[in-house]
């Protein structure tokens, strides 16, 4: 069982809602965004489906679990290079939706497998002790096998393109960029949005346990080149730790690796729902993840 140490990198005031704040979010709550973390203030992005094909659809894990996933690509029969997007703590809500239609819209086929389904859906939840409670339950092994089970399927599919699959993945899931292209060699080409990459100095034994492999100690094992894209005023992932990876892909050689640091960007400055929205920042690393994914997984 993992045990998250703060895996949002943030305290629980940056996520918390009043009771007034929730009901100004009126509409918006009732859309399928993540409630814990929804700003009353957002203005989140919304893609449309026009020349998709969306679907939710389940295939079965490694331990026999129907595991749901949220699928979008072009119409029309491909093939189609393929992006696995990994959630947040909130599971797969509409904004991880949106990501894989963004995804879809370029020309990709992008799935979104729901890890958290096993226990409960996080997204309708405001409590965030059960919310890592439901995290906690998705360990490193389920996860892996989840994403073996997720590269399974797709290749099964016509739509989808043989050859080397991409991995995306915000917060919670942006570790796990790391750890699946340190674990599989179907993987292309990975982007990481600020994932924890080391323990925290004050974690316990049993925290520092529960959360390997930290890609701190993975870079000697990347089968494929990772962007990690990071915030300078993260609260839960300090530059001690950005460079600490740095180091370590230095010493592995790992040169097509590489992380970009925004210096006034908070953790989760993609997440368009979240007051930690940063717009420009957030625009510039999708530039940087398309140019990484259109290298690795379209010539």
């Amino acid at each position: 069982m993992t045990v998250p140490i703060r895996p949002e990198g943030q305290a629980a005031d940056d996520v918390k809602l009043s009771r007034r704040a929730l009901g100004a979010l009126g509409g918006l709550l009732f859309s399928g965004y993540a409630v814990a973390a929804l700003a009353r203030e957002a203005k989140p992005i919304t893609t449309d489906a026009a020349g998709l094909t969306t679907e939710t659809v389940t295939y079965a894990a490694s331990d026999g679990f129907d595991l749901p996933a949220y699928v979008a690509r072009p119409d029309g029969a491909g093939p189609f290079p393929v992006v696995i997007v990994v959630s947040e703590i909130f599971g797969v809500h509409d904004y991880i939706r949106d990501v894989c239609r963004r995804l879809a819209k370029q020309g990709y086929a992008a799935i979104a497998p729901a890890f958290f389904n096993r226990v409960e859906d996080p997204a309708p939840l405001s409590d965030m002790k059960r919310i890592t409670e439901i995290v906690g339950a998705a360990g490193y092994e389920q996860v892996m096998g989840d994403l073996s089970a997720t590269m399974e399927w797709a290749s099964q599919q016509s739509w989808a393109r043989d050859g080397k699959v991409g991995i995306t993945g915000f917060c919670w899931g942006g570790k796990v960029v790391w750890q699946a292209a340190a674990r599989f060699a179907a993987i292309g080409a990975g982007v990481a949005w600020y994932g924890r990459l080391a323990p925290g100095a004050d974690a316990t034994p049993v925290q520092v346990s529960a959360g390997q492999p930290w890609p701190v100690d993975l870079a000697d094992d990347l089968k494929a080149p990772v962007l990690g894209l990071y915030g300078g005023q993260d609260q839960g992932i300090p530059l001690a730790s950005v460079e600490r990876m740095r180091q370590a892909l230095a010493r592995a050689g790992q040169t097509d690796s590489r992380i970009v640091v925004y210096p006034d960007a908070p953790h989760g400055f993609h997440a368009d729902y979240r007051a930690s929205y940063v717009e420009a920042d957030a625009k510039d690393g999708w530039s940087k993840l398309l140019a990484t994914f259109d290298k690795a997984l379209k010539n």
